[in-house]
Formats: C-alpha cells, sequence, structure tokens
C-alpha cells in the first residue's frame, strides 16, 4: 500500500460510485467545483494496493478567503464527506497509513481538519481516534422519499402541514427549479440576506456559479426558487447524487415569512425527490444534541428520522485556533457582514443561525442567534 495524492478520475469515480458510503463529497466533479471557487483549495489524499486499487479516500477542502495576510489564522480544511474506506480486509490498515500521512504532511497546516460524518463510522473510530481526530456528537435530519408524496406530506407535523396545504391553495407563492445564472443570482441574493442577518460568513458567488456550471448539465445540483406575486422569497440548493439529496445551502426573505414560502420551497424539494427516483434528503445537520436550536426543531418538523453520526476534529494549531475563535465572535458581534462577507474559520455550534445544510450550516430558515 502507498499514499498518493492524485488518482486517475475514471477509477476514482467508480471507487465513489460502487462503495455504499460513497457520496457527491467524494466524487471528482464536486473536487472541480472548489478547485474552481475563490477562497476554496480541495486536497486529495489517497491510498492505493500494489495493484492500483483504492482502499482509503480523504478529499479536505482548505477554505479561506480574507487573503495572504491573514492565511495563517482564518484557515480550515473541511471533509464534507469524512474519510471512504475500501470494506475489503486491508481497507482499515490502509486508513490508518492515511491519516498519519495527511497529519504528518500535510502543509500550512491550517488550524483544524473537520470530518462531517454523512453515516455511522462506529466501526472506523478507534483508528481516527488513534489518529487523533476526535468524536464530538452532531445531529442530523434524514427524511426517506421512497414513498407516495402524500405519505411523506401526512409525515411533516401537523401545524406546517396545514400552512403548506393553505399556500398551496392560495397559490400565492410559485416554486419553480433555476435554469440560468440570473436565477443563480437570484437565489444568492437570498443567501446574502439570511446569512447577513444571522451575521455568519457566505461563500463568495463564484461557489455557487462554479456548481451551476460543472454539476447542472450532469444532474448533480437543483437550484429551486420560490417566488411571492413574482418577488424571490427563498432558495434552495440541493446536491443530487446516488438516490440521495443532499440540503446544500439556502435563503430565505424574511419580509416575506407570512406567505411561509420557505415551508412551500422544502415541500416542493421533498415532493419533487420522492417523484424522481430519489430514496432519501438529507438535511445536513441539526446541531449538538447538549445545545439548544431552534432549527432543529424546524428541520423535525418534516418528519425525517433524527441520527446522531458525529463529527470527527484534529485540531493541528490549538492556540491559534482559540485566537480565531474569539476573533469571530467579535466579528460577529460588532460587523453585520455587509456585500461580499468573508469567511472566518469556526467550530462555535453556539454561534449557529439558521441552518441548511452542508455549506456553512446557515442560511434555509429564518434566522435565530
Amino acid at each position: 500500500m502507498k499514499v498518493v495524492r492524485e488518482l486517475d478520475e475514471k477509477l476514482w469515480g467508480e471507487f465513489v460510485a460502487n462503495h455504499p458510503g460513497g457520496s457527491i463529497f467524494h466524487t471528482p466533479e464536486m473536487f472541480r467545483v472548489f478547485a474552481q471557487a475563490e477562497g476554496y483549495c480541495p486536497d486529495l489524499w489517497a491510498v492505493v494496493a500494489a495493484d492500483g486499487r483504492i482502499l482509503a479516500l480523504l478529499l479536505p477542502v482548505r477554505i479561506t478567503v480574507l487573503g495572504k495576510l491573514f492565511l495563517r489564522i482564518c484557515t480550515r480544511s473541511v471533509g464534507f464527506g469524512s474519510i471512504l474506506c475500501s470494506e475489503e480486509p486491508e481497507g482499515m490498515e490502509a486508513l490508518d497509513l492515511l491519516l498519519r500521512a495527511y497529519v504528518r504532511d500535510v502543509s500550512g497546516p491550517p488550524l483544524f481538519t473537520e470530518l462531517r460524518n454523512l453515516a455511522n463510522l462506529d466501526d472506523y473510530q478507534p483508528v481516527l481516534s488513534k489518529n487523533g481526530f476526535m468524536r464530538e456528537d452532531h445531529l442530523n435530519y434524514l427524511v426517506d422519499l421512497g414513498r407516495s408524496p402524500e405519505d411523506i406530506l401526512m409525515n411533516i407535523g401537523p401545524r406546517t402541514r396545514k400552512a403548506i396545504r393553505r399556500g398551496l391553495r392560495t397559490a400565492r407563492v410559485v416554486v419553480e427549479e433555476v435554469k440560468n445564472l440570473e436565477g443563480v443570482a437570484a437565489c444568492y441574493s437570498l443567501l446574502r440576506q439570511s446569512y447577513a442577518g444571522a451575521r455568519v460568513p457566505l461563500a463568495s458567488p463564484a461557489l455557487f456559479e462554479e456548481a451551476f456550471a460543472l454539476l447542472q448539465p450532469k444532474g448533480m445540483i437543483r437550484f429551486t426558487l420560490a417566488r411571492v406575486d413574482g418577488r424571490p422569497a427563498a432558495a434552495s440548493i440541493d446536491l443530487l447524487y446516488k438516490e440521495v439529496m443532499y440540503g446544500w445551502y439556502g435563503g430565505v426573505d424574511r419580509s416575506l415569512g407570512e406567505y411561509t414560502p420557505n415551508e412551500l420551497l422544502q415541500w416542493h424539494v421533498l415532493e419533487w425527490g420522492a417523484n424522481n427516483g430519489y430514496r432519501q434528503y438529507d438535511f445536513g445537520g441539526a446541531g449538538k444534541p447538549t445545545q439548544e436550536y431552534r432549527v432543529r426543531d424546524y428541520k423535525a418538523k418534516f418528519g425525517g428520522e433524527l441520527v446522531n453520526f458525529g463529527r470527527n476534529t484534529f485540531v493541528h494549531a490549538p492556540a491559534l485556533l482559540k485566537l480565531s475563535e474569539i476573533g469571530y465572535q467579535l466579528l460577529r458581534r460588532f460587523l453585520s457582514l455587509p456585500g461580499r462577507e468573508a469567511e472566518v474559520p469556526y467550530r462555535l455550534e453556539g454561534c449557529v443561525t439558521a441552518q441548511k445544510g452542508y455549506g456553512e450550516e446557515a442560511g434555509m430558515h429564518p434566522p435565530v442567534i
């Protein structure tokens, strides 16, 4: 076995597609999206056998957009799909080799590397812990789409279900799929409103433009926009891969909240998924179980299963991380972050806002501080 920093894309794609835990975040396509987006730098670490078989895969994305002056204190790495390990006998040994190499040789290094687990990784926790990747509880909601839309609707909380049916009857809210960059810009404007209102940094428009350009033609992303009397009111950006929909980013105009565009938009997304062969909607996170989190209550209304796959984090620079966290709190306190917000590294769940999913865990729903 050996550690490599590049892979043949065909073999890479086949490994992810054939692995039961393979997600969109492990794909070459998503890697290219991050590679083209300002402030994002994806990295590839893998272990291959002598015959070329891929045995372990890690794709951390280095994130920083504050420029070289602040590079050392504002750079973090996020493995949005966590690790992917072969189910063959040597897979666990390969994972151990991979993590040891990464911790030893990662350049920079970033303040910390966070692995966002998309499935139960209990079998791998001894190897992760041995290499300094400590587990923290983190909740998520998964909605079963492998049933009729009516069954999904009946499993939604009664008050939310009533609001959805009322909205469908009045028809003030119209939901549409975005097909061009003008629509992407409208979605981004709603994201920016939500993030700025919650004082949480947002990625630059380039990330979403690249995702639209690279993933939309392959049917791997869906931008959905809700309008109230023609006015953009709510947006949902969902990633699509192997019968799973991943809530990625979203935003809402809170001034139009009386028309419940968010609830109607979320229902449309779930209904569309069920009607188009998807088996699961992944809400992308519901905070820590020990912390009060109103967004968790919002997501719970849509009838998903509450799971706790957790996250694993390796802290490369403890002192600098503490300094960065203090700085982030001050930034959120004193700045409203208008316009193009600067992304600052953080691990503080206490500063959470309206959480959509696997983006920066903010946006889809009306922000709560």
